[in-house]
């Protein structure tokens, strides 16, 4: 019987997340090394700021996509990174895609975005991404729709194929404090606790994630967009499409059962909750990713 890799959901904060080591980036290096010894050849994405209209998916198809820049950060800590995109595995992508029902294409002028290549940095810090894929989400927030994108993929969790959500489990970019990262580019500085909505929503993300498995998660991750604090934690709905494609991955029947896991954490901007999740075991010891958040050496660039 083939093995079924785990799914990820990574929040993955600011621009200026890539710019400094914390837990969160401590915690996206381990699982790129983990994915590195269990075999995985390939990882599909899907992240918080490519959107299509209509019934529209696209599929990354770009050869040599360029990177967009990213505010706050040196540009030398990222345009040498090697994408490595798969034009073989997109056209993949697209047939299960159109299979399931999807209008779904090729666009091969994308341009990747910091959501999806912060991640694979660091991930592989060795320079150089695994064969990779973007998938867009559709601009119409239907949670069930995003589901459905993530079940149409679950059989490349059988295909040596890691799946991956990119969003943010609390991100209100209106809600956040910016005079810290504007003033002194520290986006880690927290001069008070944070809001009480910020706490609460984070926890509830994480309960649905940690009490529910099989289709109880799908159902559970699309009940939080009526949560009543969930506007105060999503100021809008594109960073919560990616974790709804990842319950669509790994919320099926034959998932029920199967633990999920709460990762690393690293606020910033005082209301920024940057959680990251584990959707079932990987196929070989150690099953749960492991994170020390006191030994993740917050590296803060003095430029």
């Amino acid at each position: 019987m083939p093995t079924t890799l785990p799914v990820f959901f990574f929040s993955h904060g600011s621009t200026a997340m890539l710019q400094n080591r914390t837990a969160a980036a401590a915690y996206w290096e381990q699982v790129g090394r983990q994915a590195l010894e269990q075999g995985v050849e390939r990882i599909v994405m899907m992240g918080a700021h490519w959107e299509t209209m209509g019934e529209k998916i696209l599929v990354s198809a770009n050869p040599a996509p360029p990177k967009q820049p990213v505010a706050w950060v040196d540009p030398a800590r990222y345009v040498d990174f090697d994408l490595n995109p798969d034009l073989e595995l997109a056209s993949e992508v697209v047939g299960l895609l159109s299979d399931a029902g999807f209008d779904a294409a090729l666009e091969p002028k994308f341009e990747q975005i910091h959501d999806t290549f912060m991640i694979l940095k660091w991930m592989f810090p060795g320079g150089k991404s695994l064969p990779h894929v973007i998938v867009s989400h559709n601009a119409r927030f239907d949670p069930h729709f995003h589901m459905k994108i993530g079940a149409a993929l679950r059989p490349l969790r059988q295909a040596n194929t890691l799946i991956i959500g990119s969003g943010g489990a609390v991100h209100n970019l209106y809600r956040n404090n910016w005079a810290q990262v504007i003033r002194y580019r520290d986006n880690l500085a927290q001069e008070r606790p944070p809001e009480q909505w910020a706490v609460d929503f984070g926890e509830a993300f994480k309960d649905v994630v940690t009490q529910n498995t099989g289709p109880a998660l799908r159902r559970g991750m699309a009940r939080l967009m009526q949560h009543p604090q969930y506007r105060d934690a999503q100021g809008t709905d594109d960073h919560f499409m990616s974790a709804l494609f990842a319950v669509g991955a790994a919320g099926s029947v034959e998932d029920t059962g199967k633990p999920n896991y709460a990762g690393a954490e690293t606020w910033e901007l005082l209301n920024m909750r940057n959680s990251q999740f584990q959707f079932g075991d990987w196929p070989q010891e150690p099953h749960v990713t492991p994170i020390n958040a006191a030994s993740a050496m917050i590296e803060v660039d003095a430029k």
